[in-house]
């Protein structure tokens, strides 16, 4: 302590922080709970955080050498009992409390189970959204799976039939806290699935801690979504912490009342969209209806304009105006030709010019008859030729060798024929 004579003058900010210094050195050894948060490793491998409750908190600092010693590093969020004691940092005139072991509390032994249980089930897919199966646009009927007594059933029913007034609702009354909870959310589910009474499952709770929410953190209850076939809705209360259920079920609701809004479409809403649909639907009728016979009056027409008696009306028609056409033109080039011949005289000259080329004419053919004649066979037999052949064949023989003793044939003369019989032949 200070002596009296050395109180009365100022203290040094060095002597005051050395002050303090000895006051908190005997704080050693002390057990310190709390939720940390702000974690942060320093270059050297030191840890520094903030340890706090609902209304302090103390910074803490972990020394790189303790940190490797340690069984688990603390986590922002987490809760742990630190064992540590109070110091005074002079060169940042700030107090810590320095950790040199870490253990979870219940608390924290439960959230560290949960930790692992995640990252277990979610190696396996468990969380995977393609895994979640989709929920029916409007069910059959909801089951709905929570405390009989409380105000959520009375929240899920009220907000269910309000936006379908004769939707079918099957209650599961189950345990949703308390040791036995998990079983009896698991064999409701089973049950559920078994009766196949409903075509959604709507898990719900009006929220909790953490302990008293730990029934859906268990593995009994994910394995018993994760097995469901028929979709999960989970509606679990306000709560911070999303549950192992909410993340493997098929949807996650915060309260009863989405969850009703989610799983149940609004009736009024659906009268409303099939008359504005039906409405649609006549006016498309109606188009098509007028488009169809649009194009059917089209196509009649086109199957009359392209039938065969018409093409044949048609083409009949096309010779007729052809022929016409034509006999105008002829009548017409005839009359121009006969007046032009009867102008210029051209009749005399075609009837002269036709008696001098039938003239020509009749002197060529004259003259090929003549060498006709002279060449024909009948004359080269008139000078003493004849043509001798086989009287069965007729075949001409042309040499003593193409005839037989004792054959039949016939010799052609100039003038008449003879019949005889070959009675020597010398080659």
């Amino acid at each position: 302590m200070l002596k009296p004579e050395e109180a009365r003058r100022p203290l040094t900010v060095t002597e005051l922080a050395n002050e303090i210094r000895r006051a908190v050195r005997p704080l050693t050894a002390l057990l310190l709970k709390g939720e940390v948060s702000g974690m942060k490793q320093g270059g050297k491998g030191h840890y520094s955080f903030v340890i706090r409750d609902g209304q302090s908190l103390i910074n803490a600092f972990i020394y790189a050498d303790d940190a490797r010693r340690v069984t688990t590093l603390p986590e922002d969020g987490q809760v742990f009992l630190f064992r540590g004691r109070v110091d005074y940092w002079t060169q940042y005139g700030t107090i810590r409390f320095v950790v040199d072991q870490v253990e979870f509390d219940d608390v924290g032994k439960l959230r560290a189970r949960l930790e692992e249980l995640k990252r277990r089930l979610e190696s396996q897919g468990a969380f995977a959204p393609e895994r979640k199966r989709r929920l029916p646009f409007l069910p059959r009927s909801v089951a709905i799976l929570t405390s009989p007594t409380g105000a959520v059933i009375h929240d899920l029913q009220e907000t269910i039939w309000e936006r379908y007034p004769n939707m079918g609702i099957v209650v599961y009354p189950v345990q949703v806290q308390g040791a036995n909870a998990p079983m009896s959310v698991a064999r409701a589910l089973r049950r559920c699935n078994d009766e196949r009474l409903a075509d959604v499952i709507v898990l719900a709770r009006g929220g909790g801690s953490f302990e008293e929410m730990y029934a859906f953190n268990t593995e009994l209850v994910a394995r018993a979504i994760l097995d469901s076939g028929l979709p999960v809705v989970t509606a679990l209360g306000h709560t911070s912490d999303r549950t192992i259920a909410d993340l493997v079920g098929d949807a996650e609701c915060r309260t009863p009342t989405e969850a009703g809004a989610r799983v149940v479409p609004k009736k009024s809403d659906l009268v409303l969209n099939i008359g504005e649909r039906r409405r649609r639907l006549e006016r498309e009728i109606e188009r098509r209806l007028r488009q169809e016979s649009d194009r059917l009056a089209r196509a009649r027409a086109n199957i009359a304009r392209l039938s065969p008696m018409r093409q044949l009306e048609r083409r009949e028609q096309l010779v007729r105006d052809q022929q016409r056409r034509m006999h105008a033109a002829l009548t017409l080039r005839l009359r121009m030709s006969h007046a032009r011949l009867t102008a210029t005289g051209g009749r005399e000259r075609i009837t002269r010019s036709l008696v001098s080329r039938f003239a020509h004419e009749a002197a060529r053919v004259e003259g090929q008859r003549q060498r006709l004649v002279a060449l024909g066979p009948e004359s080269v037999l008139s000078r003493g030729y004849s043509i001798t052949r086989d009287a069965g064949s007729g075949a001409i023989l042309r040499t003593a060798a193409d005839a037989a003793v004792d054959q039949d044939v016939t010799i052609q003369l100039g003038s008449g024929r003879l019949a005889a019989r070959v009675e020597d032949v010398r080659a």
